[in-house]
């Protein structure tokens, strides 16, 4: 697979597979091709060469899979006239959800956005950048998809909701057998919540590895040594 932009190679990999109920942390320096990788993942771009299949399938063939795919890259999700309670019914409602399920189903994240009265008729476009990013996680999270994408979800988010959004990915990935990747910067959190790590650099693929207790060192060193490396 591969995605130019005018004549730059901004991402460039002969293979690459997920398998079911991973949970994949994608990490990289900005600039390696994260969110190009994601959003083609998405189908939000298209490769230049080379295809993207989900069982088998081309995603551009076939479209079964929105229906059971989550996802939250940054803001431009959101529809920010919206009200909380508003954008998450209408998310529900997108994947066939009553509005009393949706509810049923955000209780499982009690205390990870908690909605205030003011909050409940504040909308989207007024919101904390963490806070919107909370809205975006939780549409992601709370219908129950099979396979989640998530680009920098602890980023602008305070220490307790870090935690608990750790919390809330590590369950549900062994609960229900949910398939993520996780792109961040964190390296801390996410070696805790991945059990396997593909490393981005300059749009190519350099490791690709499961996560043990030597994991966090081994890319703390190498991010280190890529620090020095751009200087010079």
């Amino acid at each position: 697979m591969e995605k130019r932009y005018d004549s730059k190679v901004a991402l460039s990999i002969p293979a690459w597979n997920l398998e079911s109920g991973e949970l994949l942390g994608l990490v990289g320096s900005n600039g390696a091709g994260k969110t190009t990788f994601l959003s083609l993942l998405l189908d939000l771009l298209r490769p230049d060469q080379g295809s993207i299949r989900i069982n088998g399938r081309a995603l551009e063939a076939d479209n079964s899979w929105r229906a059971v795919t989550g996802s939250f890259l940054d803001r431009s999700f959101l529809v920010e006239y919206l009200t909380i309670p508003e954008y998450l019914e209408f998310v529900g409602a997108a994947f066939g959800i009553s509005k009393k399920e949706t509810y049923q189903k955000l209780e499982a994240f009690e205390g990870f956005l908690p909605i205030s009265r003011v909050d409940s008729k504040r909308l989207l476009r007024d919101l904390s950048t963490g806070n919107a990013k909370k809205v975006g996680i939780l549409a992601a999270l709370f219908v129950s998809p099979d396979f989640v994408i998530l680009d920098e979800p602890f980023a602008n988010l305070d220490p307790p909701s870090q935690i608990r959004l750790k919390e809330i990915l590590i369950r549900t990935g062994k609960e229900n057998h949910t398939t993520m990747i996780i792109s961040s910067h964190d390296l801390g959190h996410v070696t805790e919540v991945c059990d396997r790590i593909t490393l981005l650099s300059q749009g190519k693929i350099i490791r690709d590895i499961e996560t043990s207790k030597e994991t966090l060192a081994e890319l703390n060193t190498f991010f280190s040594t890529d620090v020095v490396d751009s200087a010079t």
